[in-house]
C-alpha cells in the first residue's frame, strides 16, 4: 500500500487525451474507447477522476490541438491538472489536488505511452503513491522515423516493464481495462 499516511482513496488519472496527441497515435480509436470505459466505471463507483491536460508550443492553451478529444467529456467537479512537463507532478497542482482527496493509489491511462505516461508512473511511484498502469489505455504516436522502435513495441515494453515495477511499501503493476475494479467508495 501508498507510503503516504491517511490516503486510502484511489483516482483514476487521465493524462494527455487531446486532439494534438491522439490524432496520430497508435491504435486511437481503441484507446479512447478504453479510457472512457474506465471513466464511466470511476464515475460509477464513486471514484475520482483527475483529468491532466498538457500545454506547450504545440499545444497552445485554448487551441483546438489542446482540447481533449471529443469522445471525452470532463464533468464540473473533476479536478483539471495544467502541466507543461513530462511528469504530471512536477510544477502542477496534483499533489495538493490528490491529498485533499485523501488519494494514494493512481490508476494511469493516456498519452504518451513513452514520454508523459512513463514520467507521470515513475513521479507518483517517487513520491509514494501506488501506481498501476492500465495496459490496454495508453498510446503514443510513431517515432521510428527518429530511431524508436514501433509504437506497438513502445507500449508492450512500457507494459512489461511496470507489471514487475517495485518499491518500498508501495506498489507498480499493470492492468486490463475489463479487468480494473475499482470497488464502491463508502459514502462520505
Amino acid at each position: 500500500m501508498t507510503t503516504l499516511t491517511d490516503r486510502p482513496n484511489t483516482a483514476l488519472l487521465v493524462v494527455d487525451v487531446q486532439n494534438g496527441v491522439m490524432e496520430t497515435a497508435h491504435d486511437r480509436d481503441a484507446i479512447v474507447a478504453n479510457v472512457a470505459t474506465l471513466v464511466e466505471k470511476a464515475r460509477a463507483t464513486g471514484t475520482e477522476v483527475v483529468w491532466v491536460q498538457h500545454t506547450s508550443d504545440e499545444l497552445p492553451r485554448g487551441s483546438e490541438t489542446w482540447q481533449y478529444v471529443p469522445e471525452l467529456v470532463r464533468r464540473e467537479p473533476e479536478p483539471l491538472v495544467h502541466k507543461e512537463y513530462g511528469d504530471s507532478f512536477e510544477a502542477t497542482d496534483l499533489e495538493p489536488v490528490l491529498a485533499t482527496r485523501g488519494i494514494g493509489r493512481l490508476v494511469v491511462a493516456g498519452a504518451q505511452t513513452d514520454a508523459c505516461i512513463r514520467s507521470t508512473l515513475h513521479g507518483a511511484l517517487a513520491r509514494g503513491y501506488d501506481a498501476v498502469l492500465v495496459a490496454d489505455a495508453h498510446t503514443t504516436e510513431d517515432l521510428s522515423a527518429y530511431g524508436a522502435p514501433p509504437p506497438g513495441q513502445v507500449i508492450a515494453h512500457t507494459n512489461l516493464y511496470w507489471q514487475y515495477q517495485t518499491a518500498p511499501g508501495r506498489t507498480a503493476g499493470t492492468v486490463q481495462t475489463a479487468d480494473v475494479d475499482f470497488g464502491v467508495k463508502a459514502p462520505a
